[in-house]
């Protein structure tokens, strides 16, 4: 799938993404992934710099995790971040909605059948 179709619901990829609980980036990556069958796959050069604007705007919290001998930041979100999340999801259903009824019309209305 091109970038441009991504452009402008990254964050709310994020954000769903991290609903469960706390991932480091390249499980962010993977859940992205995974979640949309295969067809999204994000960029570290992508990902990161969302991840840490997100993190600035107080959307997510940051903190650093030990794996062994490796040590990964692993991001969570923050209240705002799941009332942000509520909101993007409630935006995503209007939009979808509204390009759905132009694509797929019903029938003009006043037409019955």
């Amino acid at each position: 799938m091109k970038a441009d179709a991504v452009r402008g619901h990254l964050d709310g990829l994020l954000l769903a993404v991290l609903e469960p609980g706390p991932l480091h980036g390249y499980a962010i990556i993977a859940a992205v992934q995974q979640r949309s069958g295969g067809v999204l796959e994000l960029r570290t050069g992508t990902i990161y710099p969302a991840l840490n604007r997100l993190e600035r705007t107080g959307l997510l919290s940051s903190s650093w995790q030990s794996s062994g001998e490796r040590r990964r930041r692993c991001y969570e979100l923050t209240d705002a971040g799941r009332r942000t999340l509520a909101g993007e999801r409630t935006a995503w259903r209007e939009f979808t909605a509204a390009i759905g009824s132009v694509l797929n019309p019903g029938p003009p209305p006043g037409l019955t059948t």
